[in-house]
């Protein structure tokens, strides 16, 4: 049997926020299983799986991992800009022309 961590018990409060959802039976059914074998209730279960994809989405979503060459070439193009081209100036001037800044 795995060892079944409930990431949900590190987060301080009490549990007043309801979640209603329907499933169909298969995945119900898999749920039930897998959280017997966990020896945990499907609550738990089903808040931890939700809870560690939830984070996991939103580190995708709110950092960007670089290799090393990758860091290396974004440095290098931060630390020296090419010169604007035509479409750039282009966009500059019809933004001036329509966005008033305050």
């Amino acid at each position: 049997m795995l060892g079944f961590n409930d990431e949900t018990e590190e987060i301080k409060g009490r549990n007043t926020e309801r979640m209603n959802f329907r499933t169909k039976a298969p995945i119900k059914a898999a749920i039930q299983h897998a959280a017997a074998l966990s020896g945990v209730d499907d609550s738990t279960f089903t808040m931890s799986a939700a809870l560690r994809e939830a984070e996991r989405v939103i580190e995708a979503h709110e950092h960007t991992r670089l290799e090393a060459v990758d860091h290396a070439a974004f440095t290098a193009a931060l630390e020296t800009p090419s010169d604007p081209n035509e479409a750039l100036v282009t966009a500059a001037k019809r933004y001036k022309t329509r966005v008033t800044s305050r």
